[in-house]
């Protein structure tokens, strides 16, 4: 595998969900692992994870292994904050990565191949910004090549990442599957979801 760092934006404190989404199980599994298990498929080394809200107990309430865990204090700045706190913890540890493929933790439905074709497409397109095709916008999962680790500390609010890429199209590519972006952000979402699990 190139050498990628992968980051997953985990920090918001839920006030939507009232309970500390991350830690939410399904399945008997928490809704942080479901992702960081995905990954682990697809990496042997690399993954960071950002917590903030609730940090000591959504760490110790985690089992995935090979994780190594980001404490961002300003994550009441949004979720760009997070992404900024990661790059800041590479570039202090002296960790120089040629990509960062960014992902949520609240995307449980997310394929497999679907981040496999991603990493393809930033193997054969290493300067450009793979992303995901959400219809009228994109977001992440994205991959972002090194040449714009700088300019994304640079990013406010809790937009994250995706204003950032939609000011960039024309640096953008997508792949052309696609797959289920649904997220978790409310109990609501969480029971659906649940109840579309029994059905399938």
């Amino acid at each position: 595998m190139k050498n990628i760092a992968v980051l997953i934006l985990a920090a918001g404190k839920s006030s939507r969900m009232h309970s500390i989404k991350q830690l939410e199980k399904i399945n008997n599994k928490t809704l942080l692992d479901i992702t960081l298990d995905k990954v682990n498929m697809l990496f042997f080394e690399n993954i960071f994870c950002v917590l903030g809200a609730n940090y000591d107990e959504i760490k110790q309430g985690i089992i995935s292994k090979n994780i190594a865990f980001i404490n961002n204090k300003k994550f009441e700045n949004g979720l760009s904050s997070s992404i900024v706190s990661g790059i800041n913890y590479f570039n202090e540890n002296k960790l120089n990565f040629d990509g960062i493929f960014i992902l949520l933790a609240d995307q449980p439905v997310i394929e497999i191949t679907y981040l496999k074709s991603m990493l393809a497409l930033f193997k054969e397109n290493n300067d450009s910004i793979i992303a995901s095709n959400y219809g009228s916008k994109l977001g992440v999962p994205a991959i972002f090549p090194k040449k714009y680790f700088t300019d994304l500390l640079q990013i406010k609010g809790d937009k994250g990442a995706k204003e950032f890429i939609n000011k960039r199209k024309k640096e953008v590519i997508c792949p052309k599957s696609t797959t289920n972006f649904f997220d978790i952000d409310t109990k609501t979402d969480l029971e659906l979801f649940k109840k579309s699990i029994l059905k399938s």
